[in-house]
Order: C-alpha cells, then structure tokens, then sequence
C-alpha cells in the first residue's frame, strides 16, 4: 500500500486491513517515493487522470490544470509531490485499487 500517514483515506485502508489481520506492506510517500514502473502499473489499469487529485491543494498550487506537458511529465509530477496523487493506491498481486475503495479491497482479500 502505497500512502502518506496523514491522509484519511490511507488511514482507512490500513484499518480495513488491519481489522482483518491481513498484514499490509506500507510505504509513506513522504518518505520514499513511489518507483515509476510501480506507479506505471496503475496509470496502465487507470490512466493518469484517474490518479491526480484535481480536487486538492498540491493540484491547485501545482497549476497542472494550466500546464500543457505529457503524461510522462505528469507522471514524474506525481513523483515528485505525492500529494497530487488520489490516495492509497493499494497493490495485492494483480489487484489494484486507487482511493478509498472497500469494494476493491474486499475483492482483493477474495482474490
């Protein structure tokens, strides 16, 4: 699972996780960020738009609504600044899921 502690919704998926006694793999985003092939795998699944939080602060200040760049250059955006990114982004084998999403997760516990 692929967050930042402060987020809620991260928070969320790790109490989903943990209520369940699955055990979760985190990597805070604000500590170490998240590999380009990883994240390629679920800008594959989503597409770009589907992972940028246009609806955040780090959208707002980044000005990615006025940029006109490539998805590559989006992407090393989200790199760079995980806030731009709709979190957690979860990965559990060939499930993923992006945002808060109990659905998803319960498909991947059945998976």
């Amino acid at each position: 699972m692929f967050g930042v502690k402060k987020s809620a919704a991260t928070r969320a998926a790790e109490r989903f996780f943990k209520e369940r006694k699955v055990k979760i793999h985190f990597v805070d985003l604000k500590e170490r960020p998240i590999a380009r092939g990883e994240l390629a795998r679920f800008v594959q699944k989503f597409g770009v738009n589907a992972l940028l939080d246009t609806g955040g602060k780090a959208y707002e200040q980044s000005n990615l609504a006025y940029l006109r760049t490539t998805e590559e250059g989006v992407i090393a955006r989200m790199i760079e600044t995980p806030e731009l990114l709709v979190l957690p982004l979860v990965r559990s084998g060939k499930y993923l899921s992006v945002g808060e999403d109990p659905d998803g997760w319960k498909a991947m516990l059945e998976g």
